[in-house]
């Protein structure tokens, strides 16, 4: 017995299989999608206001600082590298659609 048979049951295997060629196709979309990075900036650090907190959190609020700065940094990379990719992607699709406007002109 096939696994759509046993997941759906006889009745409703035609809906399933249905279900499952679009499932199928969402999955790969999102395969061709996967290319495109998604950047997140970090989160800023906190510095309270209070004199007396800062020196006695200074090695948390140090610490922070710091990741902060190599998340910030690793976060323009990001950019630079999906601004490239996006590029890129740009110029291909204007080449296919000149190509489309030559071919559908003829």
């Amino acid at each position: 017995m096939s696994i759509f048979k046993k997941i759906c049951g006889l009745r409703n295997l035609r809906l399933c299989g249905s279900t499952f060629a679009w499932v199928l196709l969402l999955i790969l979309a999102s395969v061709e999608c996967a290319e495109a990075e998604t950047c997140l900036a970090p989160v800023r650090p906190f510095v309270p206001n209070d004199s007396l907190a800062m020196r006695e959190y200074a090695d948390i609020i140090r610490q922070d600082f710091e990741v902060y700065i190599q998340g910030i940094q690793d976060y323009f990379r990001c950019l630079d590298k999906e601004r490239a990719r996006a590029f890129q992607e740009a110029r291909e699709v204007s080449q296919q659609y000149q190509l489309f406007l030559d071919d559908a002109s003829h």
